[in-house]
């Protein structure tokens, strides 16, 4: 199987090349447009260095990784649409050309109409979205599969910038589309790194008739859990707490409070990396046996249409029809 990796940064080296390397069947191509990291790349794991995406796509792989920045992915993506590659495996945000803090209504636009281009001449596109993979996030989905949880009723949120896609999918995942969302920012500003960025808070109507709420900031502190979700469904409610935090379960058919935790000796990053080896992994096995992947293309754009009409509400100051206003 060929995978060729666009981008070899930090996020490519200790997230993905690792696992990759473990795969037998698995031979890899790299460009960077530093040609020394794509170099560093192929002297560590193994494979072969390209001097341009032409090249790269020449190769016939089976699936290109995009693993570049956000803040230059969708020129990424332009480039690759006239080479008509087979499959592409896409870090999140899909665009975010001013960062993950601050997705716009055009990042949206210009993803979608990128999309579009790519599922047109048959691309099949896939995301990571590792958070699904986390252990915490496994055992809450196969609660709901077995238990009689029902539908989820509300939800609530607070998030960290740093996973804040993320939680986005995670609402999707659990509880489903946005039908409409009011938003508003706070009139505080918080430095991170060289910009001032101030909260967001959303109020959130589902499509399936639940509701819930939202609250994007850097201010929660990295000692300490980076997001907190709740679901209340029709027969219990969970509560998922970080990247390695326990799983609160509580079971109204049993009355029971359970709490599920990781290992003590795991670390919230060793939780995250492997993470990325079971994402990766699950792809793979969908590539192998010719499936569709187990994150679908869309879901990054359901991701960043939600973004997008946040952003909508606070600029209008109304609530925001999200698939009327922001159709896929």
């Amino acid at each position: 199987m060929k995978i060729a990796v666009v981008g070899t940064g930090n996020v490519a080296k200790d997230c993905y090349l690792p696992f990759l390397k473990t795969q037998k069947d698995v031979e890899l191509s790299y460009f960077s447009r530093t040609r020394a990291k794509a170099d560093q790349c192929a002297a560590t794991f193994g494979g072969k260095v390209c001097g341009s995406l032409p090249e790269l796509l020449a190769g016939g792989p089976d699936a290109v990784f995009v693993l570049t920045n956000e803040t230059t992915r969708a020129e990424v993506l332009s480039e690759l649409v006239p080479l008509k590659p087979r499959r592409l495996f896409l870090e999140k945000p899909l665009v975010a050309r001013n960062g993950q803090d601050n997705v716009s209504e055009t990042d949206f636009e210009t993803a979608r109409d990128l999309m579009a281009q790519l599922h047109g001449q048959g691309c099949a596109t896939a995301m990571i979205f590792n958070y699904r993979f986390f252990d915490q996030v496994l055992a809450a989905r196969e609660v709901l599969a077995k238990r009689p949880f029902g539908k989820a009723l509300n939800a609530v949120a607070a998030v960290n910038y740093a996973c804040w896609s993320h939680c986005i999918d995670l609402l999707h995942l659990f509880v489903g589309p946005a039908e409409t969302i009011m938003a508003q920012e706070s009139g505080l500003r918080h430095r991170w790194g060289k910009a001032e960025v101030a909260d967001i808070t959303g109020s959130i109507r589902f499509a399936g008739g639940a509701s819930g709420t939202i609250l994007g900031t850097w201010t929660l502190n990295f000692g300490f859990p980076l997001f907190e979700l709740i679901v209340n469904c029709t027969g219990g409610r969970f509560h998922l707490r970080c990247l390695d935090g326990d799983l609160e379960i509580l079971d109204y058919s049993t009355k029971r409070h359970e709490v599920l935790s990781v290992t003590r000796n795991t670390s919230r990053w060793d939780q995250y990396r492997a993470s990325f080896g079971k994402a990766i992994g699950a792809y793979l096995d969908s590539l192998r046996r010719n499936e569709p992947p187990p994150v679908p293309g869309q879901a990054g754009l359901e991701e960043l249409r939600f973004e997008a009409a946040l952003r909508r509400s606070v600029r209008l100051g109304r609530a925001v029809q999200v698939a009327g206003e922001f159709a896929l």
